[in-house]
C-alpha cells in the first residue's frame, strides 16, 4: 500500500520541508534538493528519466514560498519565482533522508548482502536452459551470483557459442584484448599462463586494466581425465580474516599501488600497464575488489626500497590464507558446465594436468561488467516481482 501524508510544513525559515506520514513517522527534505528534483516537464524529461534543469539555474540557498498538501498522496510547492512543483508521496517516501531509509534504498539498488564461504561451499547450481528461458530462474541466478559470488550453470551444449547466448541474455559481453570470448587450452608459444597445462595459482583476471571485468564465465567444452580441477576462494572472506589477524598487513595491501603489465598479441596487439591496490576498500575499510594476479604483477615496483619487504610479507600472509585448506573449494567442471563468478571477489585457480599431442582440456571464457549484470538483474526483478 502506498504511503499517505498526514501533514506538511516548511521549517528552518523555509530551507526544509517536513512531511508527517499517516503511520506517525516523519521525513525532512532540504528545499534545494526538492527544487533540484522538480518533476514538472520543464525540469524533468520522463521518457529519459533525466533532469532538464541546468545546475547553473539552481539557487542553492532557495527556500519555499508556499507548501501545501494537495491530497494525502501528493504535496505541492510554490517557489519564490512562482515556479510550481508537485511530489508524489510514494516518490518522496522512497527518497527519505533518514539513515534507515537511505540504507534500504541502497540495498535495493546494489544488493550489498554477502554470504561468505570457505571449503564448506555448497556450490549453487541452476540448469542453463532455465536461466535462458525463464525470468524467475535468471533472476535467481543473478541474485545468487551477487550474494554468494559463484553459480554453476549446468547442461549447456559442449560446443563454442554458448557464452555468446549468455551475454545476450544479460545484455552484452565485455570485449578485451583476448577477444569477445577466448579459448583456454594448451597452446604453443602461449601468450597467457592459462594457455598451458601448468597449475594456475589463485588470481583475479585482468587487474592490469583500470576497470577489471566484474564477472567471468568459463564454459567447459572438453575436460581432461586426469587433473585440471578448478579451485576457488572467497576473497572477501579471506580479507576479513586478514584484517582481524594482521591489521598492518591489511593496511599495506589496501594502500600500496602495485604495477601490473600485459604485453602481447591476441585479438589485437597490446601493451597494457596499470597500478592497482591488491585490496580495494570502501570508506568503511571493507574490501570491495581484489586485484591480484601473480603472473602479471610487474617487476617494476614504484615504492621506496625499505617498504618492499614489508609488502612481500603482507602479500605472503594473504596468499597463505587464500591457499589454506579451510578457505579453498575444489571441483571439476564437466562438458556443458558454465561456472559464473564475481571476478572482483572470487579468486580462481586450476590444478595442472598432463600435456599431450592433442587438446585434452578446452574451456571457453568471457567477461561481463557488473554494470551490465546489475542492470539485467533490476529489469528482471521488475518483471518477476512487479516492482518499480
Amino acid at each position: 500500500m502506498s504511503p499517505g501524508i498526514q501533514k506538511v510544513e516548511a521549517l528552518d525559515a523555509g530551507h526544509f520541508v517536513r512531511v508527517e506520514w499517516e503511520d506517525g513517522s516523519e521525513s525532512r527534505y532540504p528545499c534545494v534538493w526538492l527544487r533540484d528534483n522538480c518533476q514538472c516537464p520543464i525540469c524533468f524529461l520522463p521518457s529519459a528519466g533525466a533532469r532538464r534543469l541546468p545546475f547553473e539555474d539552481l539557487d542553492v540557498n532557495i527556500v519555499v514560498k508556499e507548501v501545501a498538501l494537495a491530497d494525502r498522496k501528493k504535496i505541492s510547492i510554490t517557489w519564490p519565482d512562482e515556479h510550481a512543483s508537485e511530489y508524489e508521496a510514494e516518490w518522496l517516501k522512497k527518497r527519505c533522508f533518514s539513515e534507515e531509509a537511505r540504507a534500504e534504498m541502497q540495498a535495493d539498488l546494489f544488493l550489498p548482502e554477502r554470504q561468505y564461504w570457505g571449503s564448506d561451499l555448497h556450490l549453487p547450481k541452476i540448469p542453463f536452459e532455465e536461466i535462458m528461458c525463464n525470468d524467475e530462474s535468471a533472476y535467481k541466478w543473478l541474485c545468487t551470483l551477487k550474494k554468494v559470488g559463484i553459480v554453476l550453470l549446468t547442461g549447456a551444449a559442449a560446443s563454442q557459442g554458448e557464452l555468446i547466448k549468455l551475454g545476450q541474455r544479460i545484455g552484452f559481453l565485455r570485449l578485451t584484448f583476448y577477444g569477445p570470448t577466448w579459448q583456454v587450452q594448451d597452446k604453443a608459444d602461449a601468450n597467457n599462463v592459462a594457455y598451458t597445462t601448468g597449475k594456475l595459482c589463485f588470481h583475479t583476471d585482468y587487474p592490469v586494466l583500470h576497470h577489471p571485468p566484474g564477472v567471468q564465465f568459463l564454459h567447459c567444452i572438453k575436460q581432461t581425465a586426469a587433473g585440471g580441477e578448478s579451485e576457488v576462494v572467497d576473497g572477501f572472506h579471506v580479507c576479513n580474516k586478514l584484517k582481524k589477524q594482521n591489521p598492518e598487513a591489511y593496511q599495506i595491501l589496501s594502500s600500496t599501488a602495485v604495477d601490473y603489465t600485459d604485453v602481447g598479441v591476441d585479438y589485437c596487439d597490446f601493451a597494457v600497464h596499470c597500478k592497482q591496490r591488491i585490496i580495494d576498500i570502501d570508506s568503511r575499510g571493507q574490501a570491495v575488489r581484489i586485484n591480484y594476479n601473480n603472473a602479471t604483477r610487474d617487476a617494476v615496483f614504484d615504492i621506496p626500497a625499505e617498504k618492499v619487504r614489508p609488502f612481500y610479507a603482507a602479500l605472503k600472509e594473504f596468499n597463505d590464507l587464500l591457499n589454506s585448506a579451510e578457505h579453498k573449494f575444489t571441483y571439476k567442471l564437466k562438458p556443458g558446465d558454465i561456472v559464473t563468478f564475481d571476478n572482483w571477489r572470487v579468486l580462481h585457480g586450476r590444478q595442472s594436468y598432463p600435456s599431450g599431442s592433442e587438446v585434452t582440456r578446452h574451456l571457453e571464457g568471457a567477461y561481463a561488467d557488473w554494470d551490465v549484470v546489475l542492470s539485467r538483474l533490476r529489469r528482471l526483478r521488475k518483471r518477476v516481482l512487479n516492482r518499480d
